[in-house]
């Protein structure tokens, strides 16, 4: 049974602070101790560096724990099973992302307005994700764990918010479900590989919708 979803910030009203999120890993909650940390590094090295040569269709526990020089036995008590390693290995690519669109220049960054940022954020979360979507795709072996792992959990929100912010007309999560699952790594995958679509169509799908939700692009 999945978590439930954390409350979803609300903008902040006359004379409050503004709601700050922050960064969220894909699936490791909260802090290592020192040597968990590096046994974690060790590990990820060692599977980063069987993902390079085989691809992750063909990484396993076993094959992580020889080349790190442990016992399968580490390697499941620190992921659990194979999905849970490949969710690891996409940590330091979703960092790079989250950082961005949580602290990075506009349009994606804070200093954009609302509307800006929610029409810039589908196409830079569509590239990141079809760069790494063979990663994603064979980490999927559970449908509903994409919905609890903390990075789906914070683009959730960070989407929500600008909604709310932009003014959209509508409930601002429902809103914000649909848009990410309008980009989610095996649709685009299926529409790009399957039925011959261009992630600029995709694009411009994403920046349609905002606009029927009352979010029109700047000019």
């Amino acid at each position: 049974m999945t978590a439930p979803l954390p409350p979803l910030p609300r903008p902040p009203g006359p004379g409050e602070a503004r709601t700050d999120i922050t960064l969220a890993t894909v699936g490791e909650p909260g802090a290592l101790r020192a040597d968990a940390a590096r046994n974690r590094a060790l590990l990820l090295d060692a599977a980063s560096r069987l993902l390079a040569g085989c691809g992750p269709a063909n990484l396993t526990m076993e094959a992580v724990a020889t080349a790190a020089g442990v016992g399968k036995g580490t390697v499941f008590r620190r992921f659990k099973d194979r999905a849970g390693l490949l969710i690891a290995l996409l940590d330091h690519r979703e960092a790079l992302l989250q950082a961005a669109f949580l602290s990075g220049p506009p349009p994606l960054g804070p200093d954009a307005p609302a509307a800006e940022r929610l029409h810039a954020f589908g196409p830079a979360l569509m590239r990141h994700e079809r760069d790494h979507h063979e990663l994603i795709l064979a980490s999927r072996n559970d449908p509903l764990r994409a919905y609890a792992v903390p990075a789906q959990r914070l683009r959730l929100s960070h989407v929500t918010l600008l909604l709310r912010q932009a003014g959209a007309a509508g409930d601002p999560e429902l809103l914000g479900h649909t848009l990410l699952g309008s980009i989610d790594t095996p649709l685009v995958h299926h529409l790009t590989c399957e039925r011959g679509r261009t992630i600029d169509q995709l694009e411009q799908g994403w920046h349609e919708l905002l606009s029927r939700y009352g979010v029109p692009r700047c000019a």
